[in-house]
């Protein structure tokens, strides 16, 4: 699919610049459209796998499994994609229903040492962030501490105004649908400044104010585009009015109560990611080596996309989001609440979750992200079934990685069931 909204748009800039050619950023499922012809070709690949032409994949249970694992032929044909003709040193896919989980990995987590890639290994996950901020914004809307129709302004006075981009119009809702037209700041960092100095500290609302001097893309409300700038206020409408830190609401209200061991919010300037994790890599130029970014300063992204988790959290986190855990009936429906987003296969999007329709039926749940070092996206089915796919290069790979995640993620789900 191809990317019409970019969560790390400036990064293409530095790209550009050096003539070379990117994955371009990931911050929503919508952005990578234009799949339905190109994986019905490699699905039709797929159908014919041959072991002797596919590189090695390895299979290790998820944490949960109950199950023995099934082969997944077209599965791992996708997988071997990321790893060898889009450029990915190492990638994997964690799969989970109601009956158990496994992770499906290829190639490695380090370059240097060749070290291959695990299934519990840690990612930075970027924009798939989104979703457990709207949702801890979700519930403070159950616990009548926010209103979803509120104007940004009753929560933030005076902190949304420049260039026509005034909270005074805009609300909460429109913040985490991506309707209130306010500038994605993303656009305006310089790119070489964040690949070259990625330990870098920055302050959101420093980041805000980057954004609003530039004019507002729309009047709130009336148009859809992808903005980071409306989670960086939606984390500081959660600090406001909780008196925490939005990562410690994740924690407290997401992380802790599913028990998910592997995904944190980075304190601070906390460049380091805990327990196992591949290197991650960005490739600032068609022929450019590969650079290490593992280290990287979540400041960049705050609200908007600086978790760490594995697939097999995510899996299990997009579950318990889908099939109403986390938030009241009324709250989901909220959340599941959608709007059209242009993409050609019918995606749209709620608050902080995407859906797009399966080949095998039904609606694919979920989100993708991408910061320097890494991509992720994660999707899950309302009748339990979850597929997330992370790669460690980021930018520096094709279209075609980004349009294999997404492969990836569909055939997840979708393996083994009839087309529709």
């Amino acid at each position: 699919m191809t990317r019409n909204h970019s969560a790390l748009g400036g990064l293409l800039a530095l790209v550009a610049a050096v003539g070379g050619t990117a994955c371009v950023p990931g911050g929503d499922m919508a952005s990578h459209q234009n799949a339905a012809a190109q994986d019905a070709a490699r699905n039709a690949q797929a159908s014919s796998y041959d072991p002797s032409t596919v590189g090695h994949t390895t299979q290790a249970p998820a944490h949960a499994a109950t199950h023995a694992p099934a082969d997944h032929p077209q599965l791992r044909y996708v997988l071997n994609r990321l790893t060898t003709k889009d450029g990915g040193p190492g990638a994997l896919v964690a799969l989970r229903d109601r009956s158990g989980g496994e992770v499906l990995t290829s190639g490695v987590a380090d370059v240097q040492n060749q070290a291959p890639m695990r299934g519990d290994g840690r990612f930075r996950i970027g924009s798939m962030t989104k979703p457990f901020v709207a949702t801890v914004m979700l519930q403070l809307v159950g616990e009548g501490r926010v209103a979803l129709d509120a104007h940004v302004e009753r929560y933030l006075p005076g902190v949304v105004r420049g260039h026509g981009n005034d909270g005074r119009e805009i609300t909460v809702r429109e913040l985490l649908q991506h309707t209130s037209g306010l500038p994605d700041y993303l656009d305006y960092l310089k790119p070489e400044d964040v690949l070259n100095n990625p330990r870098a500290h920055y302050d959101a609302r420093h980041l805000v104010r980057l954004a609003l001097a530039h004019p507002r893309a729309f009047e709130p409300g009336t148009d859809w585009s992808y903005s980071n700038t409306g989670y960086l206020v939606a984390g500081m409408i959660i600090e406001r009015v909780t008196g925490r830190t939005y990562g410690d609401e994740i924690r407290r209200r997401i992380i802790e109560p599913l028990g998910l061991r592997q995904t944190s919010v980075p304190h601070g300037d906390d460049t380091a990611i805990r327990g196992p994790h591949p290197r991650g890599y960005a490739r600032p130029g068609k022929d450019a080596p590969l650079k290490d970014i593992t280290a990287l300063n979540p400041t960049i992204t705050g609200a908007s996309g600086s978790m760490i988790s594995s697939g097999a959290d995510l899996d299990r986190f997009l579950d318990a989001l889908v099939r109403g855990k986390l938030l009241a009936p009324t709250g989901l429906r909220q959340m599941m609440k959608t709007r059209p987003t242009g993409s050609p296969d019918g995606g749209a999007y709620g608050l902080g979750l995407e859906s797009h329709p399966l080949p095998c039926g039904g609606l694919a749940w979920g989100h993708d992200g991408g910061v320097p070092g890494y991509q992720a996206v994660g999707a899950a089915t309302v009748d339990g079934r979850q597929a997330t796919a992370m790669v460690n290069l980021y930018p520096g790979g094709t279209q075609a990685q980004n349009d294999d995640m997404m492969a990836a993620v569909r055939t997840g789900l979708c393996e083994g069931r009839s087309s529709r």
